[in-house]
């Protein structure tokens, strides 16, 4: 067995077990995992950079995030569906030309998290300002409730009801 492979199965083995069902396993690469777990794919080159800049040696199932093992030796980060954990409070991180805006995590709390990209909302193009639409005829009936026209028929002369439509009453 591969050294660095008996490395990363040995920081496997924990006291409580390795996720809830017991069912940690390593990753072959990055996409694997990230295929895995159904990250949204316009988070893939983020995460990607991320680990880049870090310097990454293994990433490990844990349930619900991959822990993505540091080379240096540092705390591992934890990649979910949203966000990437386990940064510390100086460390800047580079992802193209923009140093991630790191927050404090509450789960985790000496370290912080950087959210990912889908998860911010789209700005709104300014539209550019329309007429409204002018009224026809057609719109301002189709807009005006119409009223029902009732109709009276007669009562009868034997049980004083009220005759429908036909003619008839409840006697007939």
């Amino acid at each position: 067995m591969l050294p660095a492979r008996r490395a990363i199965l040995r920081t496997m083995n924990e006291s409580q077990g390795p996720t809830p069902a017991g069912t940690s396993r390593p990753y072959r690469n990055l996409s694997e995992a990230l295929r895995a777990h159904r990250i949204d794919t316009q988070n893939h080159e983020f995460i990607t950079a991320i680990t880049d800049a870090v310097g990454i040696t293994s990433f490990i199932d844990r349930g619900r995030y991959i822990e993505a093992i540091r080379s240096d030796g540092g705390t591992p980060l934890h990649i979910g569906k949203t966000y990437t954990n386990g940064f510390a409070e100086d460390e800047l991180i580079s992802v193209g030309a923009t140093v991630l805006r790191l927050r404090p995590s509450e789960g985790r709390a000496p370290y912080f998290y950087a959210t990912h990209p889908s998860e911010f909302r789209p700005i709104a193009e300014k539209a550019p300002a329309a007429r409204a639409p002018r009224k026809t005829a057609s719109t301002v009936s189709a807009a005006r409730p119409t009223k029902t026209i009732e109709r009276d028929y007669g009562t009868c002369d034997v049980c004083f009801m009220v005759r429908n439509a036909s003619g008839g009453c409840s006697c007939d």
